[in-house]
């Protein structure tokens, strides 16, 4: 099936639509003026949501992320190629080689190690000596010509033992100088998933950074320290290094302390069910 056979629902597309617009008015209602990127979370959900917001929004939709590298390379090959794909899950070296066969792969935000980011740019640069070993089809409509794929290194800043990332200080440092080094990768900036305590704490009333009363998030607080941290230590413009940092509980804090990208999920296509009853298309 392609996306041209797909069928959208009408009332779930409107569904859809309006609510990107809402969310994409909170963003624009914080950013204050801040062009902050909005990667719609499509893990779980079918092919069908995303065609819809691709093709009805206004603008369209065209970041999304995937958690899981299987499901990403099957929705990639369904959906249309000017698609941007995300890939934000927790990263094993055994994704490395398909995730760099995505031709219209955008960023995997999910770097926590120099071996995974070595063997990402091992099979990236090969894809790109040979596209031809693309997982897309032969008639597959085409896509952008490939090039580097934009990395995120992944921090760990609340500390938890279950979250992946590196911890802040000469690790952030070391892995960030490294990815710099790899010829088939793009250093994009950092990203964290935060504590969901702090998150809770702080969505309703995001910190000023003009009011020091107000209340902080301290893994948003902690990003930005260490995106200044590499910025120095690598003789570059922080500002040259993107925050990825804010989700459907707490984007609109994690813009106003500074994210250039947030992740929405759940507000935007609602609760997903179990992994075991999720469909690639319907």
């Amino acid at each position: 099936m392609t996306d041209t056979e797909m069928i959208i629902d009408p009332q779930r597309a409107a569904a859809l639509v309006s609510q990107i617009k809402t969310v994409r008015e909170r963003i624009a209602a914080v950013a204050k003026g801040r062009d902050v990127r909005l990667v719609a979370v499509s893990k779980l959900k079918p092919a069908n949501d995303i065609l819809a917001l691709v093709q009805q929004a206004s603008p369209p939709q065209l970041h999304f992320g995937e958690n899981y590298a299987q499901e990403l390379s099957q929705k990639a090959e369904l959906l249309p190629r000017n698609i941007q794909w995300h890939f934000i899950g927790g990263l094993q070296s055994g994704h490395c080689k398909s995730l760099a066969k995505i031709p219209n792969l955008f960023c995997v935000s999910s770097i926590d190690s120099e071996k995974k980011a070595q063997l990402l740019d091992k099979y990236r640069g090969e894809f790109l000596s040979n596209p031809s070993s693309s997982s897309f089809s032969p008639d597959s409509p085409p896509v952008p010509v490939p090039g580097k794929i934009n990395v995120h290194v992944q921090v760990n800043t609340s500390g938890e033992p279950t979250k992946s990332g590196c911890a802040p200080g000469p690790s952030t440092v070391a892995l960030c100088r490294a990815v710099r080094a790899l010829p088939n990768l793009h250093l994009l900036g950092l990203m964290t998933i935060g504590a969901i305590a702090r998150s809770m704490a702080t969505a309703t009333t995001p910190a000023d950074p003009a009011d020091p009363d107000a209340p902080v998030n301290e893994d948003f607080a902690c990003l930005r320290q260490q995106r200044d941290l590499v910025a120095a230590e690598l003789g570059l413009d922080p500002e040259t290094l993107e925050l990825s940092m804010g989700m459907s509980e707490d984007f609109e804090g994690a813009i106003v302390a500074g994210s250039s990208e947030v992740r929405v999920g759940s507000t935007l296509f609602g609760a997903r069910g179990p992994k075991s009853e999720a469909k690639i298309k319907v």
